[in-house]
């Protein structure tokens, strides 16, 4: 696979690949942002950023350095050509998959999800998808675009049909999007995480993949992002939230959606390598 290996890696990823049992690598794409764009420059910055967390979590008790991880680098992708930067990383997620090992990519903007978890039903059928999140994502266009981060999960929707989806967060979104969702098509959790618990027990032991835009939490913990939304979670709730999906089967996941120049204190760097750390270990333990 051909990859731009970044001398920087994220703390505590040093596993070679062939040893390592979760990948991480950087999809720095954000050609469809609707609103502020700035996605592309997150994966850098949160390597960079890394060395001021510890690789322990208190949260789970564990430590990355427990386990093989390794960090891939970020994607070469190119501008204006989002179906070429989508292939790019559909490719990648299907040697990853290939390889026996799990993806945990970095965004970037959301629609980068959509290839990852087209290469994770083909690997392991029945997948179903765990969705945190201020927007609901289920326009079936953006201004006439059915490729666009707004749309990305009625395009996953499109793969894999009702009773697949569950979100959580959830705050904005068209009237539309509301509606289709309450017919079935999506399991749709308003505003916080309540029955995540209820989520986990129907989905039991079938193949999850964990996409988490954080936009869910609310600015006031998490400003720098593209498309701040007033009303969402905390930092502890999130992670009470990873806490209780890690009981699931977690074959990938994603975190989409920082834009670091929107937070000149760092602070959301810093909370997205903490998020980071706690997914991995959350596929891990």
């Amino acid at each position: 696979m051909n990859n731009n290996i970044l001398s920087t890696k994220f703390l505590g990823c040093d596993s070679d690949f062939s040893s390592a049992e979760i990948v991480i690598f950087g999809a720095p794409y954000d050609g469809t942002t609707t609103f502020r764009p700035g996605t592309r420059f997150a994966p850098s910055a949160m390597r960079i950023d890394s060395i001021g967390i510890e690789t322990y979590s208190p949260y789970f008790d564990a430590d990355i350095t427990d386990f093989t991880v390794n960090d891939f680098g970020d994607l070469d992708l190119p501008f204006g050509s989002p179906k070429k930067a989508l292939s790019m990383i559909s490719e990648t997620a299907e040697y990853i998959f290939s390889n026996n090992k799990k993806p945990l990519m970095i965004g970037g903007e959301h629609l980068v999800s959509l290839p990852a978890i087209q290469q994770a039903v083909k690997k392991y059928p029945g997948l179903k998808i765990i969705h945190f999140d201020a927007h609901t994502d289920l326009r079936q266009d953006y201004l006439g675009e059915a490729l666009s981060h707004s749309s990305v999960i009625r395009r996953v929707w499109d793969i894999l049909g009702d009773n697949s989806i569950w979100q959580f967060g959830i705050r904005s979104g068209t009237r539309e999007e509301f509606y289709w969702s309450s017919e079935g098509h999506t399991s749709m959790c308003l505003h916080n995480f309540d029955t995540l618990g209820t989520a986990v027990e129907e989905i039991g032991g079938s193949p999850v993949y964990l996409t988490i835009d954080l936009d869910v939490l609310d600015p006031s913990n998490f400003p720098g992002t593209g498309t701040p939304e007033a009303g969402g979670v905390s930092f502890a709730q999130l992670i009470a939230a990873l806490k209780t999906v890690s009981k699931l089967n977690i074959i990938g996941a994603d975190i989409v959606e920082l834009s670091p120049h929107y937070d000149h204190s760092g602070a959301s760097t810093a909370l997205a390598c903490k998020v980071l750390r706690e997914v991995l270990l959350a596929m891990s333990i």
